[in-house]
């Protein structure tokens, strides 16, 4: 997993480039900066790594483009210490940069090659980020409540147990829609249960699917 000064270097190209595009939270920024993109993808994609595109990681699934991962970071409002909960570990790039602006993160992934897959490699490069393998529309009751939920998958409906398992104050970030594009949404459920909810341009995700993969 080597990191070289070419590596380093387009990075920085990379997080000029979504700074422009209108990023500023300089901790999102310092993340992107930092963690190694090219090491979350398959050796075929590496000399691509640093362009701000998504590629596919398999099981039907991509590690998302960087400038999205850099948006829905900063639409959440993480504060250092907060409980983020994630659905749609993937590659688990976006866990990562979570982690390295100070979230504690909890991520569901329904496909479990992918689930295996990520949860070891997380590990191995030393982020503490807690995967598990389960439905994202369930969220983790267990640990619940969270300050933070993202999704990272376009959702045709607003799963109630995520709303359930936020904390009064707590921010929900979500690529909302049936379409081929959909819309981000920042929902914030309000101290008295009822929701405020944001509308922040068009995406394009995959799908959010149901039930236990097992694939």
């Amino acid at each position: 997993m080597e990191d070289s000064y070419r590596h380093k270097g387009l990075r920085k190209q990379l997080v000029e480039s979504i700074r422009t595009k209108g990023i500023a939270d300089e901790r999102v920024l310092a993340a992107i900066e930092k963690i190694p993109r090219h090491i979350f993808l398959d050796s075929s994609f590496l000399e691509f790594a640093y362009q701000d595109k998504p590629f596919p990681i398999g099981s039907g699934q991509t590690i998302s483009q960087p400038y999205t991962v850099a948006f829905q970071s900063e639409l959440l409002l993480v504060k250092k210490g907060m409980k983020v909960l994630e659905i749609g570990t993937g590659s688990g790039y976006q866990a990562c940069v979570l982690a390295e602006i100070g979230a504690r993160v909890f991520s569901i992934e329904r496909q479990r090659k992918l689930f295996l897959r990520t949860r070891e490699f997380i590990a191995k490069i030393g982020y503490p980020v807690k995967v598990f393998l389960g439905d994202g529309y369930e969220g983790l009751a267990s640990f619940a409540p969270f300050d933070r939920i993202l999704i990272t998958a376009a959702a045709p409906e607003i799963p109630q147990p995520l709303i359930d398992q936020l904390k009064p104050g707590g921010i929900l970030v979500i690529p909302f829609g049936k379409d081929d594009l959909q819309q981000m949404l920042r929902i914030t459920k309000n101290t008295d249960g009822t929701l405020t909810t944001e509308k922040h341009g068009a995406f394009r995700f995959v799908p959010l699917l149901g039930d236990l993969g097992n694939d």
